[in-house]
């Protein structure tokens, strides 16, 4: 296992997950009236976390297949 992947991954796996926390605390303070809606997931600001989720996944699998 290729340690700093592996390290890499995980950082970025908890900083994609806290900052996407936020963004959606945000987003639903901003929009009161539609709490609990699926469209809170597919607003255009939370793409940027699910990107830095998705990396932070593939690295962690990439350090442990290597």
């Amino acid at each position: 296992m290729d340690w700093y992947l592996g390290f890499g991954g995980i950082a970025c796996l908890v900083i994609g997950l806290v900052g996407q926390a936020f963004e959606m605390r945000k987003i639903r303070l901003a929009n009161e009236n539609e709490t609990g809606s699926p469209t809170m997931f597919t607003h255009k600001a939370n793409f940027k976390w699910y990107g830095v989720i998705g990396v932070g996944i593939v690295l962690w699998y990439v350090a442990e297949r290597l």
